[in-house]
Formats: structure tokens, C-alpha cells, sequence
């Protein structure tokens, strides 16, 4: 619900600003910056709409897919009620806070900007091989939940043993098919690598 009314506000907010009076410059004007938690007014260029989310965001983020724990994995799913694949699973988290992101998991091998694994930070994203590691391409995602010193956990929908949504180490099996890690989040106080 908290959610919805948030949303509500920053739409009806966009859409009253968005009808203001155009500024003499044609090519900077002040536009909302809009995300689930703040509302900002910045100078920007023309046309462009930047999303800036806070750590906050990410926090409320990994909240929200640790609900998903216990979904069962379904091949080609994005639908929380039926069960999820691994891009589903980071689909139905991303929209849930109106993110938009790629359907399958190999388009986020350059979808944003790659971390050193030991900045990860909750939220970032890992990205894997498929099951055949000695094939380099991404077929695998999840997302951080921790990394206590280097020990990275990561929260993902498996269609292995744990079979669902589930979270795991960044050791053994996982580490042998390790591909990078990805921050979907942006803040000032958040630095990209």
C-alpha cells in the first residue's frame, strides 16, 4: 500500500510539473527526479528523466525478493503466482519497484556498469554462465543480499537442487561459474567502478 500512495504521488507530482511553463534555455530546464522514496528537483538536459535511487531503494529492494524465497522455479516465468526463472525472478523484484530491465539474463551482460565482486553491494546484480561454464555467456542472474567481507550471498530462483528462489553462497559451484556483477542502483553516495 505504502508502495501505491508513493507511486500515486510522484505520478500526479510528474504530471503537474511536466504541464508547468517551459524555461527561456531550450536545452536545460528543471525536471522531477522520481524514485519510490524521494522526490528531487534537478537541472538536467532537455528531455531526459533521471532515475536516482537510493540505498534506501536497494535495501527495500533485497527486502522485497527475500518475500519471493520459497517460490518454485518455472522455465520462462515472470509470475510470482506460477513460479520463476532466474531473469523472471529479477523481472517481478524490478517491477515491483517499477524498474525496468531486461527478460533474459544474457541481455545483462552489459545492460550497466560491472563492480569489483568485493564492492558488492546489496542489490547489485550477479551474473553467471549457464550450466556449461566453459561457455562464457550469461545464463544465470541473482541478486546480492550480502557480502560480509568478500562472503558473498545472493538471492536467485534455481532450478537445481534448492530448485526456487533461494539464497546462496559465491563459493564452490557458483564461483566456478561467476561472470561479474553489476550495479542496476546509481546514488551519489554509491560509487560505480
Amino acid at each position: 500500500m505504502r508502495y501505491l500512495i508513493s507511486t500515486l504521488l510522484i505520478t500526479v507530482l510528474i504530471l503537474l510539473y511536466s504541464f508547468h511553463g517551459k524555461k527561456a534555455d531550450a536545452n536545460v530546464k528543471e525536471k522531477v527526479v522520481a524514485t519510490t522514496n524521494m522526490i528531487e528537483e534537478k537541472e538536467i538536459k532537455k528531455d531526459s528523466l533521471k532515475y536516482v535511487a537510493t540505498t534506501t531503494q536497494s535495501s527495500e529492494f533485497v527486502n522485497y525478493a527475500k518475500t519471493l524465497i520459497g517460490i518454485p522455479y518455472l522455465y520462462g516465468s515472470a509470475d510470482p503466482s506460477k513460479g520463476l526463472d532466474c531473469s523472471g525472478f529479477i523481472n517481478a523484484v524490478s517491477n515491483h519497484f517499477g524498474i525496468k530491465v531486461p527478460r533474459s539474463s544474457v541481455e545483462f551482460t552489459n545492460f550497466a556498469p560491472a563492480i569489483e565482486t568485493n564492492n558488492a553491494q546489496p542489490g547489485d546484480l550477479i551474473l553467471f554462465t549457464g550450466t556449461d561454464p566453459g561457455k562464457h555467456v550469461v545464463g544465470h542472474i541473482g541478486i546480492i543480499t550480502d557480502n560480509n567481507n568478500g562472503q558473498v550471498q545472493f538471492i536467485h530462483s534455481s532450478s537445481g537442487k534448492a530448485n526456487g528462489v533461494t539464497i546462496s553462497d559465491l563459493d564452490g559451484y557458483y564461483e566456478t561459474r561467476f561472470v561479474k556483477v553489476i550495479r542496476i542502483f546509481s546514488t551519489e553516495n554509491r560509487d560505480r567502478v
